[in-house]
């Protein structure tokens, strides 16, 4: 459904993304994990068509990425991306007049359950509740590809179990989910891949049952085989 085909991202003199080929298959969840600046944000943001490829190509549905097609992916960003004159009920609102998958009906929902309420000012919100507000209204689009990007950042330990069952609900035949995070374990237990990106390279790209089965270690072993000091991985 969605397929990165050698795409490289290049900011001045840094690469960002490096020649990565991926794709991601419907009816998944796929857990995209390696540290802060190891390139995870700006593939998600070259995937929704934020941001063109330096060089290569992003394919949705066997075609090249295009304007139709971004309508279909939805992509919840690190950043705070709403107007400080908003309030709650003013962010669906928003959302609503600019995608026609956006269900109002499930927003309240899901507003209802991370307990926030739609008088509440957007430049008010803790960080937590923001986390929650972006989650909330990402999640209230019907839209083929869902990524989000660190959607547990600042969410307390209690409240991530009832989010991440709101996120794993939108599992269906038909949609790929992404999830990029640096909480390895809060992914291990709804992930069904995972996708290891290090300096701007794919790393690895494991099946975890495969991974669990033939390796017999955790996502997060890997990843400390990966990225740990003294890991055993070679590129």
């Amino acid at each position: 459904m969605l397929e990165s085909k050698e795409v490289t991202k290049v900011f001045g003199r840094k690469t960002a993304v490096d020649h990565i080929s991926l794709k991601l298959d419907p009816g998944h969840i796929y857990a995209m994990l390696g540290p802060n600046g190891s390139g995870k944000t700006t593939w998600m943001k070259m995937a929704a068509g934020l941001i063109k490829p330096t060089s290569g190509e992003i394919w949705y549905n066997g075609h090249p990425l295009e304007i139709n097609s971004r309508r279909e992916i939805a992509y919840m960003s690190t950043e705070p991306y709403f107007y400080n004159w908003m309030r709650v009920s003013d962010v669906g609102k928003y959302y609503q007049d600019f995608f026609s998958d956006f269900s109002m009906d499930r927003y309240k929902e899901l507003l209802d359950r991370m307990e926030l309420t739609g008088d509440l000012k957007t430049r008010s919100l803790s960080s937590g509740m923001m986390a929650k507000l972006k989650i909330a209204v990402t999640m209230a689009r019907d839209a083929r590809v869902i990524m989000l990007d660190e959607p547990l950042n600042g969410i307390d330990l209690l409240a991530r179990d009832q989010i991440m069952t709101s996120i794993v609900e939108t599992v269906s035949s038909d949609r790929v989910l992404l999830i990029s995070s640096h909480l390895v374990e809060e992914l291990e237990t709804v992930a069904d891949y995972a996708v290891f990106i290090r300096q701007g390279h794919l790393a690895d790209f494991r099946e975890l049952e495969e991974l669990r089965m033939t390796e017999g270690i955790s996502v997060a072993d890997k990843y400390r085989q990966i990225y740990g000091a003294g890991g055993e991985y070679h590129e």
